[in-house]
């Protein structure tokens, strides 16, 4: 029940939040679509650390049509893997969240990876609304921060969990498998 309130306050506050930015800043824009994003990347962070769901869904699972991340590397994962590499937030991550060859740990990064895409996802679906909506109502063009940053901070994101996810469950076997 205190989750259940607790669920409750951060979408409310989210949502009080996300109408005070398109109230003081606009939905046009640059800056407001940076603003957006990582307003979001913020609150749906908070949301999903609060949840705590299981994520055992199939969706988490790998597909035949993904071949073992091939689609990804056309898609140009890899560039984006070396543009985060470049600007520094894979040393970030790392110095966060240090990778350890042992099995608990290895778990709980996949656990992660999934919580992650979960919230990328999210907020691809809530910034696609806002795209929508302002090149609707005030023309593509100025839709097209919201739709390069939604693709950038989102899309490839999501790429690489489900890139980087099977990797980790293969580690993960691995282990398993030497020890017993």
């Amino acid at each position: 029940m205190r989750k259940n309130i607790l669920l409750v306050l951060i979408v409310s506050l989210s949502i009080a939040l996300i109408y005070a930015l398109i109230r003081f800043v606009g939905v046009t824009g640059l800056a407001s679509a940076w603003a957006l994003n990582f307003l979001l990347m913020l609150c749906v962070s908070v949301f999903i650390g609060t949840l705590k769901a299981n994520l055992t869904s199939d969706y988490f699972k790998e597909k035949t049509w993904e071949n073992q991340g091939k689609i990804y590397e056309k898609l140009g994962i890899n560039v984006f893997r070396k543009l985060l590499v470049f600007i520094g937030w894979e040393k970030i991550t790392k110095q966060a969240n240090p990778v350890k060859k042992n099995l608990d740990a290895l778990i709980h990064l996949e656990y992660e990876t999934k919580q992650s895409e979960l919230s990328h996802l999210i907020i691809f679906f809530i910034v696609l609304g806002f795209t929508i909506y302002v090149a609707v109502k005030h023309g593509v063009s100025a839709s097209l921060w919201l739709l390069f940053l939604n693709v950038v901070l989102h899309v490839y994101p999501v790429f690489l969990q489900r890139y980087n996810r099977p990797r980790i469950q293969r580690a993960i076997k691995l282990i398993k498998y030497r020890e017993g």
